[in-house]
């Protein structure tokens, strides 16, 4: 069976949405990456693979940002 993070010819799949850990500290909130989701391939589901497991807040999954996006920020 393959991996959610490896298409069906054994090539890396870029996730649908990325995974973060949510926490606040008063009125500001600090987002870690912590995994990533892919969809079903019935469209009704979604596989999420987390590299670590936070113990409080919350997990927001949200779409990467096009590559453009990506650079402008580093």
């Amino acid at each position: 069976m393959a991996n959610a993070s490896t298409s069906t010819n054994g090539e890396p799949k870029v996730p649908d949405f990325h995974a973060w850990h949510v926490s606040n500290k008063g009125e500001k909130g600090f987002w870690t990456k912590v995994g990533a989701a892919w969809p079903h391939r019935d469209g009704k589901g979604l596989s999420i693979q987390l590299d670590i497991l936070p113990i409080n807040g919350r997990i927001v999954l949200r779409k990467p940002l096009e590559s453009t996006e990506q650079g402008a920020g580093a």
